[in-house]
């Protein structure tokens, strides 16, 4: 190359490369500003941990339950245009109540933000402290209807127990999400964002059909009978990464469409397989790198194995014995191979300035339609479990030494739970009449070509798809339990009539469920207008 072509080239590079120097250092330009922050919100006591029917006190600490915030700011002529702040918690869901005290406590310490711009989604572990649920005075009032006169900390579990109260948690850990809030925020900087899309194998739809076209939760596969498998699976890994100002990597939000249960019937605190996975990708990428997870659509998916019931060894169980590690630790192993395969395509793509725009709304849902025959099958099982439960009650009152037996709690918790589900159906019957659409809350969040779409449910997968599939933008997160919703069935799960489908799981149906996907995708659309 001759000298002089060799001095044009280096000028014509100079150019392409410029603007994005310029946006990455440059205060008054239209840039992107990103802070990190990590806390952690395990308690120091004893908790009951959220996630079965029955109580589970907690009885140690496995790995620490955290939140994770990233806090995005839109910057056009030194001016803030827009912004949000993404919160991932170690918990089952996100209550209301938390989801309103962490707020409450933003807008004390941050009073220059509008706190609805906050917003927490939880990656269901059920391993993870139960912080007391929306309808707990509902079930207090229902409790004395029974004639029982429980402490209201303890209506949603019927019997007071060691451990640290829901409602006590719930201020413990919103004081601290709030303080992850902060410490984001306050730490932002001008940096890059870049998002992709890798692939592991993680979730499985976990519903069981049978000849007679009923389906079982977790149902055994090795009965003649057996038929297929409900419904979809998604492998697809969302990725989001964030750069600073020197092109050093600072955190990744992964979306999978998965729950984190693989260690659902401990007694001890955990995070489950996000644990294993955020120490397997700081062991590779560096021990400041921030994790931020979210769980896809995935009311019907899960991390256990089909058929899990099965007394024989099936070909996964097999390959975790041979390279000795376990279900967590193979998920750690997937979701870190997908980050880190797709990471040095992404540092290419850098986006110091993308297009950035967040949307709050209140959409309303047409709730699950219940019927008479629905409640009355509802509260004849219940009426079941309640004469357990009062049975129970009085052995324990009886006999207080009980107390002392070892997980003495559990049977009677469990009666008191499945007393108190079947009576909400009565509720939902009521409801539907005097307030047949339920609000809900819904971020929509444009990043450049990536869709981000909140909901409160435990979604099922096809609504995701549906989302995904119709939406303006180039890749779409969808990110469910963001609030205390219900799980949100299919019309062919409700006809299968497994658990997650059933009236006492849900608060809204199939067409509830569209019109969610309507309103969500006429939000997307509104921030990627058509050319």
């Amino acid at each position: 190359m001759s000298a002089k072509m060799f001095l044009r080239t280096a000028v014509l590079t100079a150019i392409l490369i410029a603007p994005t120097t310029v946006f990455a250092n440059d205060p008054a330009s239209n840039h992107l500003r990103i802070g990190w922050a990590t806390v952690d919100i395990t308690p120091d006591q004893p908790v009951v941990l959220r996630g079965q029917f029955h109580a589970r006190v907690s009885e140690g600490i496995l790995d620490r339950v955290t939140a994770t915030a990233l806090a995005l700011e839109a910057v056009e002529k030194g001016a803030t245009r827009d912004w949000a702040v993404l919160v991932s918690c170690d918990l089952v869901a996100i209550g209301d109540q938390l989801r309103d005290r962490v707020r409450e406590h933003v807008r004390t310490k941050l009073p220059e933000l509008d706190p609805t711009k906050v917003f927490l989604n939880a990656t269901h572990t059920h391993t993870a402290p139960a912080f007391g649920n929306r309808s707990q005075d509902r079930e207090a009032a229902l409790a004395r209807e029974y004639g029982w006169d429980l402490p209201p900390a303890w209506a949603d579990w019927g019997i007071e127990l060691a451990a640290m109260p829901g409602v006590e948690y719930r201020e413990y850990a919103a004081v601290r999400i709030a303080g992850a809030v902060e410490q984001a925020w306050k730490s932002r900087k001008p940096g890059g964002i870049g998002f992709g899309l890798g692939s592991a194998v993680v979730g499985h739809n976990r519903l069981t059909v049978y000849d007679s076209g009923q389906s079982q939760l977790y149902g055994p596969t090795e009965r003649p009978d057996f038929s297929h498998i409900e419904g979809y699976e998604n492998h697809g890994v969302g990725l989001l990464f964030t750069w600073d100002r020197d092109k050093t990597l600072t955190g990744v939000v992964i979306n999978v469409a998965c729950p984190s249960q693989c260690s659902e019937s401990l007694y001890q605190v955990s995070a489950d397989f996000w644990h294993d996975t955020r120490e397997e990708l700081r062991r590779r990428l560096g021990p400041g790198l921030f994790v931020l997870p979210q769980a896809s659509a995935a009311g019907d998916q899960s991390p256990h194995l089909i058929g899990r019931g099965s007394t024989r060894e099936n070909a996964e169980q097999r390959m975790e014995r041979i390279t000795g590690r376990n279900r967590r630790q193979q998920i750690a192993q997937r979701l870190a191979d997908a980050v880190v395969s797709v990471l040095p395509h992404l540092e290419k793509t850098i986006e110091w300035s993308p297009t950035f725009a967040h949307r709050v709304a209140q959409v309303e849902l047409m709730r699950r339609q219940v019927s008479a025959e629905d409640v009355a099958s509802a509260l004849s099982e219940s009426e079941r479990w309640r004469q357990r439960y009062e049975e129970l009650r009085r052995t324990i009152e009886e006999h207080p030494e009980t107390r002392q037996n070892n997980r003495w709690y559990t049977e009677i918790t469990q009666a008191y739970r499945r007393t108190m589900w079947g009576a909400s159906v009565r509720d939902r019957f009521q409801l539907q009449r005097e307030r047949p659409k339920l609000p809900c809350e819904i971020h929509v969040l444009r990043l450049g070509d990536l869709a981000i779409a909140t909901n409160p449910f435990e979604l099922y997968l096809d609504y995701g798809v549906q989302i995904q599939q119709r939406s303006r933008a180039v890749q779409t997160f969808v990110v469910q339990l963001t609030g205390a919703g219900t799980y949100l069935p299919t019309r062919r799960s409700v006809a299968g009539g497994a658990y997650g489908a059933v009236p006492a799981s849900t608060e809204i149906g199939p067409e509830g469920g569209r019109e969610l996907v309507e309103q969500t995708l006429a939000l997307i659309e509104s921030l990627f207008p058509k050319p």
